[in-house]
């Protein structure tokens, strides 16, 4: 919905739709277009233009409050109230999946299968020291866009569920789900969201170059060992410029994507509105998809401790603000897989979103916290008017004693 607002009430967080005066006043070099940061905002402020149309399906309204959370400024539609103490929402969500998570499962389990040997064999040829062509991949791109779009938890959940073996392969294809879904919320036109796909699937085309036995290894990295992974950013640019096909989205991302808001980042140590969007938004997926995936000298953490984990690093300066924000909203406070606790006392894993808020989440609750025992598995819509029940808190799996928490969402197949 659009909203015509003074230039005064703009707010970090809100997506201009356009701007009303001559665009030769325009202090962008388009009209629509997301606020990220003070900087933005003060440009407009200091410009001639005094209103503009905002999108408040896209961005912030002017209505929505503030609240502060580790740090984190979070903000919330005013008619919601936020039962999460550590993620609040941002907003309203992006438009409801055509399709449940359970029927886009299927399919997304194809491409996903399909992407790992298309990923492994692209890999292998740039081992070998073939050109990479950007050409191949975009038939790639556009299923895996197609898959978000009906439901973009299918996707993103499924490559989640990678092995040690497949990681780079499947991490690369995460990535890509990852930032579709996070240009679909901020509000990118196709041709960036194809462009931000592209440089999710080959941000880490430059780990092809390292020491197998360093990429490879069943444990933590020596200091030496991740001073030789820190080149893998430019190892795949140069991959990249040698290519064919490779626009300079994808190219800035590969190279940047490592790059932190505090400037504690690598291999440049670029800071704040030197990094550029898609690079930001490329930090946000990578660090995401990395956490949550199951290494073998770490186990992936919970999808909803991640994104908790993830806002304290917002708060120290890793991610862009804004950006982990509309990201948050992407993927769902309380993303598929995740483990929560209810008022009734029972735990539950999360295994659809919610169709009118990411506060109410289609869970599936299994185990009762006043009995200590599993209970059989009952599928509960927090967003039915006939229920009564609300999560008052996520959990641990690991502190639970839980493990293969994944099969429960994955039994609604």
């Amino acid at each position: 919905m659009r909203k015509k607002i003074q230039v005064s009430q703009l707010q970090v967080g809100m997506f201009i739709d356009e701007v009303v005066g001559s665009w030769l006043n325009n202090p962008f070099w388009k009209s629509a277009v997301i606020l990220t940061d003070a900087k933005q905002l003060a440009q407009l402020k200091n410009s001639p233009i005094k209103e503009v149309w905002i999108d408040v399906h896209k961005g912030r309204d002017v209505d929505d409050e503030v609240h502060l959370v580790d740090g984190v400024e979070f903000t919330t539609s005013s008619t919601e109230a936020i039962d999460d103490p550590v993620v609040a929402q941002v907003g309203p969500a992006m438009p409801r999946p055509s399709v449940s998570l359970q029927e886009e499962v299927a399919r997304a389990g194809r491409i996903c299968a399909q992407a790992k040997g298309a990923m492994k064999t692209m890999f292998q040829d740039v081992r070998m020291g073939k050109a990479i062509d950007a050409e191949h991949c975009l038939p790639l791109v556009d299923d895996i866009t197609q898959s978000v779009q009906r439901n973009p938890g299918a996707i993103v959940s499924l490559a989640r569920l990678k092995t040690s073996d497949d990681y780079t392969y499947m991490h690369s294809v995460a990535v890509c789900a990852l930032m579709v879904s996070l240009s679909r919320q901020l509000g990118l036109s196709a041709a960036d969201t194809r462009e931000a796909g592209m440089a999710g699937l080959l941000h880490d085309l430059g780990k092809s170059a390292m020491p197998t036995e360093v990429l490879n290894k069943p444990g933590k990295l020596t200091v030496a060992e991740f001073d030789i992974m820190k080149g893998h950013p430019e190892a795949g640019h140069r991959m990249l410029t040698e290519g064919q096909g490779v626009g300079p989205i994808a190219m800035d991302v590969c190279l940047h994507h490592h790059e932190k808001i505090n400037g504690l980042g690598y291999p440049h140590g670029l800071k704040g509105d030197e990094i550029s969007l898609f690079a930001r938004m490329g930090a946000v997926c990578d660090v995401y998809d990395a956490i949550t995936s199951n290494r073998p000298y770490k186990t992936g953490w919970d999808p909803a401790e991640s994104v908790q984990k993830m806002a304290q690093w917002a708060r120290e300066g890793h991610f862009d603000g804004a950006i982990f924000q509309a990201f948050v909203k992407s993927i769902g406070i309380y993303p598929t897989g995740s483990l929560v606790k209810l008022k009734s006392g029972r735990l539950a894993v999360v295994v659809d979103q919610g169709a009118s808020s990411l506060l109410t989440p289609v869970l599936k609750a299994f185990y009762s916290t006043k009995a200590g025992e599993r209970i059989a598995p009952q599928r509960l819509d927090l967003g039915a008017p006939d229920c009564t029940d609300q999560i008052v808190s996520r959990e641990s799996p690991a502190a639970w004693g839980f493990s293969n928490l994944d099969e429960l969402w994955m039994a609604e197949r």
